[in-house]
């Protein structure tokens, strides 16, 4: 890589939430392009092509399954690794997520710092 940052589109409808996941990545070398909803998302993984997407389930007019289904639909896209940050810290939501979706991970919110960044870190790891 040319310029040593590993490329992270994070799809939030919260600006803080955006603003947080920024924070706390930008200072480990990592590029966060925020997007404002599923629409946004795709558009931002389509032009950018990032090392990962960090992606919120509850949205409204396009939820997160649908951008997740979207990305995996798509030739350009189906191989980003996706994070799923999301408020559903039900099990069984975490079981669609990771066993049935087969998201690369799955972070509850309010997540801490270090546990978002040990997930990314892992995932872009395992991808490499």
């Amino acid at each position: 890589m040319s310029n040593d940052l590993r490329k992270v589109v994070c799809i939030e409808d919260e600006l803080e939430m955006i603003e947080l996941v920024k924070l706390i990545l930008d200072r480990n070398k990592f590029q966060v392009t925020g997007a404002v909803g599923g629409h946004e998302g795709l558009e931002k993984i389509a032009e950018i092509k990032p090392d990962l997407v960090l992606l919120d389930l509850m949205m409204p007019e396009m939820d997160g399954w649908e951008v997740y289904q979207k990305m995996k639909a798509s030739e350009e896209m189906r191989n980003i690794p996706v994070i799923v940050v999301t408020a559903k810290a039900q099990s069984i939501d975490r079981v669609l997520g990771l066993h049935i979706a087969r998201v690369d991970d799955y972070i509850t919110k309010p997540f801490g710092p270090q546990e978002l960044l040990d997930s990314v870190e892992r995932v872009i790891r395992s991808k490499q």
